[in-house]
């Protein structure tokens, strides 16, 4: 156990971190939803992730992903397990650069416990959406987290016992309504604050 996983014993009990660490995470998408989304994960002391994207990391990314200048040019990925593994350096990250579709995604999350959706475009997310929605894994979606302005609008539905959906279900990112760091990283924290409420009600 490191500096940091034992500095979360002040958060945790040992067999509440013991039980945290052992949850293995899929993300579907390393953009703005699924890196702000892991970073929180991580900060909450998931260990064990599955992270898969097929872009790379462009300068147009930084206003509201977890990546930096030097990256730019990069698979999302890499830079992305790169970042993470400088808040927790045991991490376990399996990470691929692939297009998720619906001949590989179930194989993809084979091994998961949580499947987070972070997808940028309508058609993956319902693609994965009805993968999912009758699982036994916990799968947290969003929808709807474009623009400025009114974050309290990005809300926390219950579609079922284990499909959770978050954001505004109106505000899409269009020509005209673009995506920006605060109403991301709101819908991404939101993403990851369902997954330890849910893991940490059932210990």
């Amino acid at each position: 156990m490191n500096l940091f996983e034992k500095a979360l014993l002040n958060y945790y009990s040992k067999e509440e971190l013991e039980t945290i660490q052992r949850i293995k995470i899929g993300i579907a998408g390393a953009g703005g939803l699924g890196s702000n989304c892991a970073l929180n994960l991580v900060r909450s002391g998931f260990k064990k992730f599955y992270i898969y994207d097929y872009d790379k990391v462009e300068i147009n990314n930084l206003n509201r992903q977890f990546y930096f200048l030097n990256q730019v040019g990069m698979d999302k990925t890499a830079a992305l397990k790169e970042n993470l593994m400088k808040i927790n350096p045991e991490l376990e990250i399996n990470t691929k650069k692939i297009m998720i579709n619906d001949k590989n995604i179930i194989k993809l999350f084979k091994k998961c416990d949580v499947v987070v959706e972070a997808f940028d475009n309508a058609e993956h997310k319902r693609m994965i959406a009805e993968r999912y929605i009758k699982s036994n894994k916990l799968f947290v979606s969003a929808s709807g987290l474009a623009g400025i302005g009114n974050s309290n609008d990005i809300i926390i539905k219950k579609i079922n016992d284990k499909f959770y959906l978050i954001g505004d279900f109106n505000s899409e990112v269009s020509d005209t309504l673009k995506p920006y760091s605060p109403r991301v990283s709101v819908a991404a924290a939101k993403q990851a604050d369902v997954i330890l409420n849910y893991i940490k009600n059932k210990m």
